[in-house]
């Protein structure tokens, strides 16, 4: 029997780390296998637990593997593994502008665990921070087999948030911006940091 791949998508501060483990908690009570794996690039949380904006997560007993690529996650499972879950998926892949063969290769890789019997749960923004397609994960989306579309809260007028806003100096980050800050977080006391927006409130200088 087949497994099936669950993406759970969304804006930052949408909870998609908080479903994450919610749902493997619950595959663990079960009495499945599970393993978990983060993008090494994310540094914004302790090696060997998986953050939410309100706190790690309690995956006690749970395995979690820090990795750089998806050949590193398959050179760590298990051979009775049941359930992966895989936080951040964009960042596994280099090509942060688009869909290129290493994109392929990491939807390839997740629907042959699935045809092994292994259920997959990933998390993955939508959009950067230009409301654009992110990464890998406009395939991703269209093969996925189950998709959770979670939202956020506007920090500017309390509508449901959809976009993530980035900040740098105190202003919305213009549209040449890199599409990935490592280290930039959600400290709104640092320079760099991110915001959730309604699509209203969402500013990119210099978008066309």
């Amino acid at each position: 029997m087949s497994g099936i791949i669950t993406v759970i998508t969304g804006p930052m501060f949408s909870g998609k780390s908080k479903e994450l483990a919610r749902l493997l908690r619950r595959q663990a009570i079960a009495k499945r296998k599970v393993q978990i794996f983060k993008p090494a690039i994310d540094t914004r949380w302790d090696q060997d637990s998986l953050g939410t904006h309100d706190g790690s997560a309690n995956l006690e007993g749970i395995p979690i593997f820090s990795v750089f690529s998806f050949r590193d996650i398959l050179s760590c499972l298990v051979g009775d593994v049941n359930v992966v879950g895989i936080d951040e998926v964009q960042f596994l892949s280099d090509n942060f502008k688009g869909f290129d063969k290493e994109g392929v290769d990491i939807i390839q890789g997740l629907r042959d665990l699935a045809q092994r019997g292994i259920n997959i749960f990933v998390t993955g923004l939508n959009q950067d921070f230009r409301g654009e397609p992110f990464s890998l994960m406009p395939r991703l989306l269209a093969e996925a087999d189950e998709i959770i579309k979670l939202t956020a809260i506007c920090n500017i007028c309390g509508d449901e948030a959809h976009r993530t806003q980035r900040i740098i100096d105190g202003k919305p980050a213009g549209y040449n911006s890199p599409t990935v800050l490592v280290g930039a977080g959600f400290d709104s006391k640092k320079r760099e940091y991110y915001e959730a927006r309604c699509n209203k409130c969402h500013e990119v200088p210099g978008k066309k």
